[in-house]
Formats: structure tokens, sequence, C-alpha cells
């Protein structure tokens, strides 16, 4: 669904997302009672406590960034400096202050490990990076945006579905980074990757997700009947064998390889969230008390590919590695 325009976005859905914060830690009292009372009748530890709790987090951390910006927003003379170096940093503080917060209430409640295979964060330094990741969920996505800033001192670029807008502290803050919200795919979305992968600097971090979206059993095998439809019968086969991953889309891999040729190249895969899209979701796994893996490989400028042809098989080659890295975690439980 397209989000509402911008002064709906930013005239109602953000005030209202204040006033509902407000509305329920006035009743805090009422609804954690409930909870405790309910709590005995449902199956898993406490989980309308643990969700009560979770919900509570989310909405305080929305409201106070929101809050944060509009001041910001002032004190960039309404808006005239926000896009200086200094609110730009300033920015990127509070979006790693959220994604620190929000991770450390997730893993105490939600009972989660995290484990992350690698080159140490210090070998990244001072070097600009495309980062191409597996798509396997929200979970897993924010664990990755919140790596990237918190324990790689990354200034991300991402490429966003437009409906993300939704969500009135994301929209408003990503629309003041370098960031694109988009719609549909083609050559448009190849010209905004490009745009948006230009110039990195040192402690940028350019981030693409080569599935287009999150894994699903019928994306798969859409994705592989649509390689079909181009004729591209050889990497339809290859998709097949992959079981974990949908299969890549190379245009936007490409596109910022070319828009950004001096730059390492980091492969993401990770396992642990991957069935987890929905809050029904997230409700029925409570507590989650399961061990989240990550793996990174990084390539350095001058081992990637540099014609396109190349830069496919090699991607190609890559999720082929990715695909079997989640089929050993999960043989290792």
């Amino acid at each position: 669904m397209r989000p509402p325009p911008r002064w709906a976005r930013r005239g109602l859905l953000a005030p209202a997302i204040v006033l509902l914060t407000v509305a329920v830690l006035v009743t805090l009292p009422g609804w954690l009672v409930l909870a405790a009372a309910v709590s005995p009748l449902l199956p898993g530890k406490f989980r309308p406590l643990r969700v009560l709790w979770v919900v509570v987090v989310a909405l305080v951390l929305e409201s106070t960034v929101l809050v944060v910006l509009y001041w910001y927003w002032v004190l960039s003379g309404f808006g005239a400096a926000l896009r200086t170096p200094f609110f730009q940093r300033r920015h990127y503080q509070l979006v790693g202050w959220y994604l620190g917060v929000l991770y450390r209430e997730a893993v105490r409640v939600l009972r989660l490990r995290i484990e992350i295979e690698g080159p140490h964060p210090d070998e990244y330094l001072n070097r600009p990076l495309v980062v191409c990741s597996r798509h396997a969920g929200p979970g897993d996505s924010f664990m990755l945006v919140h790596a990237l800033v918190n324990w790689y001192a990354r200034e991300p670029r991402i490429v966003l579905a437009e409906k993300l807008q939704w969500d009135p502290a994301l929209d408003v803050v990503l629309n003041r980074l370098p960031n694109r919200f988009i719609r549909g795919g083609g050559a448009v979305l190849q010209r905004r990757i490009a745009e948006l992968a230009n110039a990195l600097d040192h402690d940028d971090a350019f981030l693409i997700f080569p599935e287009g979206g999150n894994f699903t059993e019928r994306r798969r095998l859409a994705a592989i009947e649509r390689l079909r439809r181009r004729g591209m019968e050889d990497m339809a086969r290859r998709s097949e064998a992959m079981r974990n991953v949908l299969a890549p889309r190379p245009g936007g891999l490409t596109a910022a390889l070319a828009a950004a040729p001096e730059a390492d190249v980091v492969w993401v895969a990770h396992s642990g969230l991957d069935q987890l899209y929905t809050l029904a979701d997230v409700w029925w796994a409570l507590p989650l008390d399961q061990t989240v893996r990550m793996r990174w490989w990084r390539v350095p400028v001058d081992e990637v590919p540099r014609t396109e042809d190349e830069q496919v098989e090699w991607l190609y080659q890559w999720w082929e590695r990715i695909d079997g890295w989640i089929d050993d975690v999960r043989r290792a439980g």
C-alpha cells in the first residue's frame, strides 16, 4: 500500500504516534495488570508481558526520535541547514542510538543470542563499502543496519521500499539522510541505485539486497519462473538448486559497482530470524530463545570483477555460497 502524501505523514501520522505513546504510558498500569492476568492462560513464558514491553519500548523510541528530529529541524534554521555535515552526523548518531536501544531490549526480552563471523571491524577502516546481503525479513535487516552503524561505524546508504514511509520516524530521518524510497524496479531503480552509490567516502556503506524482497517459497518459485520466461535457463537451473535464497537480480549490483568502482564489496549471510515477517509470527514464536548467526566476507576492490557479465556470474557464485552456508548452519542446529 502506498503511503499518504508527505503533508499527511508529517502533519497527521507523526503527531498521532506521539499522542498514542502518551496514552499508552498513562494507562500502562492497567495494561500491565491485564497482561499479567492473561499470561498464565496463554502458551509461552510471559508472552503478553514480553509483547507489551516491546510495544512500549518501540513507541517510546519512535516518539523520542520524532521529538528530537523536530528539534533538529528548528535548530537547523527550520530545515535550511539539515544537509550540512554537522546535522547529517547528528542524524546518524540518532539512528545509532535508536537501533542500539532497540537491539539491547530485543536481545534481553526476546532472549536472543547474536553471533557474527568474519573479518574484524578494524579491517574495514577508511574504505568505502558496497554491502550485499540476503533479505530474510525485517528482523535480519534491522540487525544488519544496527551492525553497520554501531559495530562497524558506518553511515549506510539504502534503497528502501516506498511503503516503509508509513513509519513516521523512518520517514523523517531516512529522507533527511542519503537514502531513496522507491516503488517498482527496472531502469528507474538502477538509476536511483547509481545515484546513491556515487561518491562513497571512507565511512560510507551502500547497502543492497540483490533478491529485491524477503524470502518466501512462493517468491522463490516466481523468480525461477521469471528467469525461464526470459530465456535464462542456466540461471533458472542454478536458482532451483538454491533452496534458502531467491534468485538474485544483478541489475542493482552492477549499477552500484559501476558508480562506486573504488569500493570494497562485503557479502552478508544470516540465519535465525528467517520466519519472522509479521507481528503474528513474533507472537507465536515468543520467547524466541535462539541464536542469530551472521557471516561477513570482505572482497578487496582489486578482486572485484569489472565487466558486467563477470559481475553477474560472480553474484551467482556468491549466492550459491551463501545458500550453502545457511544449509550448514541449519544442519549444525
